[in-house]
């Protein structure tokens, strides 16, 4: 019995960023976090370091980032960390998917924007499954520190 056709992947104009930016807009949790306004500041294979911007709709009443909206960053930076350097945009890797199969969050500090920088790297790959450590800075102080485990798809 043969499989059905993988059906054409639908165009993804998030995959093709403005220069120095990390992603461009349409995807709904980069659009959300405004992840299209993130600058890029350094990247290598396996290495991201951006920063990232504080919108007001993710902060709480204190005006710190709102806890529950850290894993969508983290998320967010770990996806394009396991696709950092050539491969991030490039629009014939739109086929590959990665699954979040694990993530682990310690708070230090409360994260005040108005921007932070974001450091992330891949620190180990095996099969299919990418781990990643992600590090939150204000102010040059580490505010989070995260581990995310990932599956190409």
């Amino acid at each position: 019995m043969s499989r059905p056709p993988v059906p054409e992947p639908e165009p993804r104009p998030y995959l093709i960023p403005e220069p120095g930016k990390l992603m461009g807009r349409g995807h709904s949790a980069g659009d959300f976090l405004q992840a299209w306004d993130w600058d890029v500041l350094d990247e290598q294979v396996g290495y991201l370091k951006v920063l990232a911007k504080l919108p007001d709709h993710v902060r709480n009443n204190r005006q710190q980032l709102f806890g529950g909206f850290t894993g969508t960053y983290i998320d967010l930076i770990g996806l394009h960390t396991v696709r950092s350097g050539p491969e991030r945009t490039d629009p014939t890797m739109a086929h590959r998917y990665l699954a979040t199969t694990n993530m682990r969050i310690d708070y230090f500090e409360p994260i005040m924007g108005p921007t932070f920088v974001i450091e992330s790297r891949v620190t180990r790959s095996r099969g299919r499954d990418r781990f990643v450590v992600s590090e939150f800075f204000q102010d040059e102080t580490i505010a989070v520190h995260a581990l995310t485990q990932w599956k190409v798809l």
